[in-house]
């Protein structure tokens, strides 16, 4: 391989984090709603939360026959922290096990609607993610397959205009196909309306110290061997299996503000001074710092974020448990940043947040290091979800539904965002959501 030939194809950017080449010729029409809000930003639950766990707040009451039942998402729910057997918090010097302080003085639950029992008919992680950003079932989809049907990321760039750098997805880790949800493979959308992908974790962490850091050009007479390291890597990250990217359309300037954003984060981790939640104890506080830092850097119209750490509960009870309030935590952390770091999106942006599927009802047998047995995702309770949602023209402490009156879905979720940001219509029009109603239209 010609050695321009192969910097060109690992750049600084190739590494979880898309930095492709042409500028779209803009929006096909202008779009015809009003916004509620400039900004949003759709954080998924991903990995499955059970509704015992999450809105029931029935902690180990509704999984292990213990009784000690109680609210662990505190920033997002209203309800009291469990008094007894204390498991889900972090572990202090001691070894003790410690609940993570309330970083919220309102929770979001009373800042906005919650839709407490919703539904969702897929239960795999891919299928689920891709429902959330598609507003479509798309019951055929296989994995590792670019979604079939256009993502929320397109339609707000096609109908709407906007560039490439005010579209983010931000995904813990590259597992269960994730990088493949940027963009569809619709012929009346595609990669040119696609967002820019970022996996911290991947592109921050060890690969990334190793290949991107210091932005190391290899000369390919001496340093074959660190070019196909670093080559591998990069078709790793994206599936490409060497083939070239496609692209999403960044201009020669977004290019630059992307690659001196990497360049950036590397000091700013190397510093100690990224805007990671005061306790940012696994992979998801992680994705929460460096999706605060991506909207302060590039203020997006639109930031999706993918937690995932929840997921342990197939063996690890007590880890799910822990990852559940970590995730509650950050995602308060979120928005406290928003409102208190961000002054263009203060005020003017909405968050919706949902779980890709729930889990099942009965255990799976499996017992962790408390001897709490792990839940899967395959039976009817699996499909129960909640949806949570607050901003700019979102009723206050209003709750939907009920365990025994469900209402809404999680195919309404793209609809949801597209009202919000004034293109709604578009997508209806388009005729590829599952159903055409927001949470709005259920309210």
């Amino acid at each position: 391989m010609k050695r321009r030939e192969f910097i060109k194809k690992t750049a600084i950017g190739g590494a979880a984090l898309s930095v492709p080449f042409i500028l779209p010729s803009g929006r096909l029409f202008a779009s015809s709603g009003s916004r509620m809000a400039n900004h949003v930003v759709f954080v998924a639950f991903a990995g499955g939360v059970r509704q015992q766990e999450s809105v029931l707040q029935q902690y180990l009451d509704g999984s292990q026959d213990y009784p000690s039942a109680g609210n662990i998402m505190y920033n997002l729910l209203d309800g009291t922290a469990p008094t007894d057997k204390l498991v889900y918090g972090t572990n202090n010097e001691n070894n003790e096990n410690i609940p993570i302080p309330k970083l919220l003085s309102q929770t979001l639950q009373q800042q906005g609607t919650l839709f407490k029992e919703v539904n969702a008919s897929t239960v795999g992680h891919y299928a689920g993610v891709n429902t959330l950003l598609t507003g479509n079932y798309m019951y055929s989809q296989g994995l590792r397959a670019k979604p079939l049907m256009p993502t929320i990321f397109e339609y707000l760039r096609r109908h709407t205009g906007e560039k490439a750098t005010k579209c983010w997805f931000v995904g813990n880790g590259i597992g269960n196909s994730i990088p493949l949800l940027d963009y569809s493979e619709h012929d009346n959308y595609g990669s040119q309306y696609g967002a820019n992908f970022l996996a911290p974790t991947i592109t921050f962490g060890d690969d990334g110290e190793k290949h991107l850091k210091n932005a190391k050009i290899y000369h390919p007479d001496d340093e074959l061997d660190p070019m196909y390291k670093m080559k591998y890597f990069l078709d790793n990250v994206w599936y490409s299996q060497g083939n070239a990217l496609p692209t999403i359309g960044n201009t020669v300037e977004e290019k630059a503000e992307i690659k001196q954003f990497v360049k950036d984060m590397f000091v700013k981790k190397e510093n100690g001074t990224i805007a990671f939640p005061p306790s940012a104890s696994n992979n998801d506080g992680q994705t929460i710092g460096y999706a605060c830092e991506v909207m302060k850097r590039f203020k997006p119209t639109l930031t999706v974020v993918y937690l995932s750490n929840v997921d342990g509960c197939h063996a690890n009870f007590t880890s799910y448990l822990q990852s559940l309030h970590s995730a509650d935590h950050a995602v308060g952390h979120l928005w406290d940043y928003i409102q208190n770091n961000i002054p263009e999106m203060s005020g003017n942006t909405s968050i919706v947040v949902a779980p890709e599927h729930g889990r099942n009802l009965e255990s799976n047998n499996i017992k962790d290091a408390n001897a709490f047995y792990g839940y899967d995702h395959s039976d009817s309770n699996a499909r129960r979800i909640f949806n949570l949602m607050a901003g700019p023209g979102i009723d206050s402490n209003l709750t939907i539904g009920s365990e025994t009156n469900g209402v809404g879905d999680i195919v309404n979720i793209t609809p949801t965002i597209a009202e919000i940001l004034g293109f709604k219509q578009e997508v209806i029009n388009s005729g590829f959501v599952y159903n055409n109603n927001s949470f709005f239209d259920l309210i």
